[in-house]
């Protein structure tokens, strides 16, 4: 063929691929405006190179290719992005789906959750219309079924619209630990309040006060049990892969912690445990190893394990066997001190006023002592028997 009719075809051929180029990026746009802004934009990026890459500039060498040659890439230009619209159209059908989590309100666990609202609400309800209540223990009561009622709806509020998925935290973990917390502080408030504000008579209050005050501390015990069911549903099942606060280790983690605060109170209500060193090392072992297991929590609800330069798992087991030691030192000391004839007493003094007694607080720091020991005991135990699985 001449010159001049070779430079007319390869003409032709460069003004149609012109065209087709114009044709598939309209196409594209097209997608991007109608179709799915984010996903489209995954599929035209690749579509467009590999249409640059296999399109027709017009050089000297693309001049000695064969029409039929230039066919063929274009045929494997279409196909490109016929491949890529079709993962587009599968990552846009993926991403569809119901905006609500009905199993969030309709599962076993959704309905607990449902019952410990009404119950809660119901609770403080109560109290707060005519049962009443006074002084720091029917203010920590009403703060216990206010703030688990609260922290219950914002897990069930977020479960059912999927904005836990939006949070930087791990939510298993989380709702895990808040269950065991919510159940020991709700038992607590369940014991409480009867012990302090029930009473069968109706002097020197009225009778309505006191049902309401009865009627109050009934539903006070059915938070505690929906709470604790949640904790058994919930709980880490045999060789299931689940958050490590669902494990017996990671719950054990929330009673040891809880027990510790209620050495700390008794710490603070005149125990005197200034009055010797031994005494005092029995408080900085309750301190370190409440600040501890506050940390492998805080890490575990964060899902922030991953990021730390040594291995989680281990370092949890040999801290835990570190708190066992600590604290049969304690159990050691602080009765010795506190009990023994020659530094404190091993009765209780007559004269000793309730409610402001030292000997009291003694006593129940050595009791907790004891279950604290016991749990960390068991933790150790179970912590040989659980497998760290990291992202859960």
């Amino acid at each position: 063929m001449s010159a001049p009719g070779e430079n007319v075809i390869l003409s032709a051929i460069a003004r149609e691929s012109r065209q087709r180029k114009d044709r598939i990026r309209d196409s594209i746009q097209s997608w991007e405006l109608i179709a799915a802004p984010r996903e489209s934009s995954r599929w035209a990026e690749p579509a467009l190179t590999s249409l640059q890459q296999h399109s027709v500039p017009e050089t000297h060498t693309q001049r000695q290719h064969s029409t039929y040659g230039y066919r063929q890439r274009q045929a494997g230009i279409g196909a490109a992005v016929c491949r890529s619209g079709a993962r587009a159209g599968k990552m846009m059908e993926s991403t569809g789906g119901p905006y609500l989590n009905t199993a969030a309100v309709t599962s076993p666990v959704g309905i607990v959750r449902l019952l410990q609202m009404m119950f809660g609400c119901t609770t403080f309800s109560l109290v707060a219309h005519q049962g009443g209540f006074s002084a720091a223990y029917g203010t920590f009561c009403m703060f216990v079924w206010t703030f688990c009622f609260a922290v219950t709806v914002f897990i069930t509020t977020c479960e059912f619209t999927h904005l836990h998925s939006c949070l930087s935290i791990s939510w298993g973990n989380f709702t895990a630990a808040f269950a065991m917390l919510a159940t020991l502080m709700s038992v607590t408030a369940a014991v409480i309040y009867p012990l302090y504000f029930v009473q069968l008579g109706c002097y020197p209050i009225t009778c309505e006060v006191r049902d309401f005050r009865i009627a109050a501390s009934v539903f006070a015990g059915l938070v505690f049990i929906v709470y604790g069911v949640e904790v058994f549903l919930t709980r880490a099942k045999p060789g299931q892969v689940t958050s490590y606060m669902a494990t017996v280790s990671g719950l054990l983690k929330i009673v040891q912690a809880f027990v510790a605060c209620i050495i700390f109170g008794a710490l603070v209500n005149d125990s005197q445990y200034s009055k010797y060193v031994a005494t005092q090392w029995c408080v900085a072992v309750y301190s370190f190893c409440f600040m501890v297991t506050v940390v492998v929590v805080a890490f575990s609800v964060t899902g922030k394990t991953a990021q730390l330069c040594f291995p989680f798992e281990r370092s949890v087991v040999v801290y835990t066997f570190g708190a066992v030691l600590l604290y049969v030192s304690a159990a050691v000391i602080w009765p010795v001190f506190c009990f023994d004839s020659k530094y404190g007493s091993p009765q209780r003094p007559s004269a000793c006023a309730k409610g402001r007694c030292p000997w009291d607080s003694q006593l129940v720091v050595a009791i907790f002592t004891y279950i604290n020991l016991l749990l960390y005991v068991v933790d150790l135990a179970y912590s040989q028997r659980i497998r760290f699985v990291s992202h859960i």
